[in-house]
């Protein structure tokens, strides 16, 4: 006869009965599910959240389940690399598959195809031009753009942009979320061109500006680029929290004011949170980092 502790290893490979008895019309609209594996998800799911390595004991606290099980759980996803195992200590942490599998999955979105039904809701909402941009290498390239729906609009100088991630909202929306020395490297290589009188001609004068979009949640380019053009930016970012791109929105000076601007304001940095949520990155995405 089986012990106690051999039958309760045994129900974790099995379906997960109901807790209630219910007719058997209500049970089959209710999923099933295996308990070994929301067992080894939950062990994923407490390391993700830890702070640092977890030893063995505190893992099955956590989990609210028996040592033995949770070892048996724990080897089974350090043989498959969803966990590691510190030769030191013992303890345990998220392994490497976790990240391939993440990267593999971002892979497969093409940037463009996932960001065009919230840029298409952006430009509907806001009847302006909307832009998606991205940082390669040091040079800011449009992916994407489209054109306002009202008669008086504004021109776009995409090939003049290039160099002009800070002049631009999707320039400056990208360059607030890297870190100093990649700030640092891509001035160095654009310098700070003048466009107009407006344009943030120090990198003093930069940082503060950088310093601002993080804590606003959005960036802003106020005649800087193009007299006469004020565009509203928001940056896309990952599962990871890097910064994937920015999208934009652009109105002539004369529209730029009172309640339009402020719905612009919301409507981009909503735009840039649905698309970031697409790649992983959870909640609003332009507070995740303190200014």
């Amino acid at each position: 006869m089986a012990s106690k502790s051999n039958t309760s290893v045994a129900q974790s490979d099995e379906i997960a009965p109901a807790n209630n008895p219910q007719p058997a019309s209500a049970r089959t609209k209710r999923p099933r599910t295996i308990q070994s594996v929301e067992r080894a998800l939950f062990l994923l799911e407490i390391l993700a959240t830890a702070d640092d390595e977890l030893a063995l004991n505190e893992l099955a606290a956590r989990a609210g389940l028996n040592v033995s099980t949770c070892h048996h759980l724990l080897a089974t996803l350090h043989k498959h690399g969803f966990v590691g195992q510190s030769p030191a200590s013992r303890n345990y942490f998220l392994g490497s598959r976790i990240t391939e599998l993440s990267d593999s999955r971002i892979r497969q979105f093409n940037l463009v195809d996932v960001a065009m039904p919230a840029l298409r809701r952006l430009n509907q909402d806001t009847l302006e031009s909307v832009h998606l941009a991205v940082l390669q290498g040091h040079s800011l390239v449009t992916l994407a753009k489209l054109d306002s729906r009202l008669p008086i609009r504004v021109g776009s100088d995409d090939i003049g942009k290039t160099n002009a991630a800070h002049a631009t909202a999707t320039g400056k929306a990208i360059l607030a979320w890297l870190p100093e020395a990649e700030i640092a490297r891509v001035i160095a290589e654009t310098g700070l061109q003048q466009f107009t009188g407006k344009t943030i001609s120090t990198i003093a004068g930069l940082m503060e500006d950088l310093r601002l979009v993080r804590r606003n949640g959005f960036s802003l380019d106020d005649e800087e680029f193009q007299p006469g053009v004020v565009c509203l930016g928001a940056a896309i970012r990952d599962h990871s929290g890097a910064v994937i791109g920015s999208v934009s929105c652009s109105m002539p000076r004369m529209r730029a004011e009172g309640k339009h601007r402020a719905n612009a304001e919301a409507a981009v940095r909503s735009c840039a949170a649905i698309i970031s949520s697409r790649f992983g990155q959870p909640g609003e995405t332009t507070m995740q980092r303190t200014p």
